[in-house]
């Protein structure tokens, strides 16, 4: 019986180590406003291209953001997060 508590002694202190990565892939929060409040997806797609992103390859909504993948006008890679009600770059990877 000593060696499954042992054990299971052992899972609880490894369990959060193994867990602490998934944390780290998770995109920003973005927004706390309701879906409703957000902007159309045309109005962002129009605002990005107005920011001078280009050949927008993927337009997802990923969590409480609206995030991209594509280029920036210096023809850069960018995966950029915005906050869907104002439009504002949130966090940006530019390659």
């Amino acid at each position: 019986m000593r060696r499954i508590v042992a054990g299971l002694g052992a899972l609880a202190v490894i369990a959060p180590a193994l867990l602490a990565p998934v944390a780290a892939f998770a995109g920003p929060t973005c927004t706390t406003e309701a879906k409703d409040k957000w902007m159309s997806q045309d109005a962002m797609k129009a605002k990005v291209a107005e920011m001078g992103y280009q050949k927008i390859k993927t337009f997802k909504v990923s969590g409480s953001c609206y995030e991209i993948y594509g280029y920036t006008k210096d023809n850069k890679k960018a995966e950029v997060y915005f906050n869907p009600v104002t439009g504002a770059v949130v966090k940006s990877e530019i390659d």
